[in-house]
């Protein structure tokens, strides 16, 4: 049995982990299937402080890992797939058939994007191909870009990627799109974007090196778009599916907190698995640190 049981181990689980054994705690972190989240699927990073050079996501999770190991943390590689919070100290199971026990529990189990589901979009991720526009955009300055999807998500990333790309094309397979219409607005009155309305994305093109293009399907008929990027905006899916009659969860499956604290004293959440909005590596690593705090206050009240 540990104080802090840190499941999840992207920025939020790792800067939990930190500051809760900085505090005193004995803390172990359980990985999950991608230890370092989804940063690992990240080329280059140029906007985490403290870095004057960029660094690729690999590299800077492989440090917060080395960070938490020199000072204490007990790193286990397994995955959780189930929790008992009726009671304390809490239960976790991992599939290595191990069992965890923590006083307290910090959840960073984070979120995945949603995917097309196209052999040629995973073989060009980290080429071309992305899902976070704030991360990536930057590296698209003078570019063609598409961006897939037709909510405020999709619509607030073609938006921003103007701010580089000369061209950005979004791909939506109806004829309206879901965004609110003050968001639409914007859209359709920024020159620099083009609506490919009743299209889906059949292929992502590339010359093994990156992106070229797009072959997009219409009423059976195809035709390719010469790109240079494409950004897929069809939502994220929090990894919350273990927490689901355990934990009070909002109607997308994200974990419902007060600042950190979720619906049973002694758990906590920070990072994606319970914000939707900002999906940013400093957002998390930031409530990581605010629910190690809030854990050691309530650490320090139960004894």
């Amino acid at each position: 049995m540990v104080d802090v049981l840190v499941i999840g181990s992207g920025p939020a689980g790792y800067t939990a982990a930190i500051y809760a054994v900085r505090a005193g705690y004995k803390v172990k972190l359980i990985t999950g299937n991608q230890d370092g989240g989804q940063l690992t699927i990240t080329s280059f990073i140029e906007n985490y402080p403290g870095f004057s050079e960029k660094i690729t996501g690999p590299q800077l999770m492989m440090q917060m890992r080395q960070q938490a190991e020199n000072l204490g943390v007990d790193v286990e590689y397994d995955v959780i797939d189930s929790v008992d919070f009726s009671n304390r100290p809490f239960v976790c199971k991992g599939e290595s058939e191990n069992t965890y026990e923590g006083r307290s529990v910090i959840i960073a189990t984070g979120a995945n994007a949603k995917w097309l589901g196209l052999e040629s979009e995973d073989k060009y991720k980290n080429r071309g191909v992305s899902a976070c526009a704030t991360c990536d955009g930057f590296f698209f300055k003078n570019k063609t870009v598409a961006v897939v999807g037709g909510g405020n998500a999709a619509v607030e990333e073609a938006i921003y990627l103007t701010n580089f790309a000369n061209k950005v094309f979004l791909i939506h397979r109806r004829d309206a799109l879901k965004a609110e219409k003050i968001m639409q607005a914007r859209l359709f009155e920024n020159p620099k974007i083009e609506v490919v309305w009743n299209s889906r994305v059949a292929e992502v093109l590339g010359d093994e090196k990156r992106v070229t293009g797009v072959l997009l399907e219409s009423n059976g008929e195809l035709r390719k778009i010469g790109l240079d990027g494409i950004f897929v905006a069809i939502g994220h899916s929090p990894a919350t599916k273990i927490f689901e009659g355990k934990l009070n969860l909002d109607e997308n499956g994200y974990i419902v907190v007060d600042g950190t604290k979720t619906s049973v004293k002694g758990v906590f959440a920070a990072g994606d698995v319970c914000d939707p909005i900002y999906r940013q590596a400093i957002v998390s690593a930031g409530q990581g640190c605010k629910a190690a705090i809030d854990a050691d206050k309530f650490l320090s009240i139960e004894n």
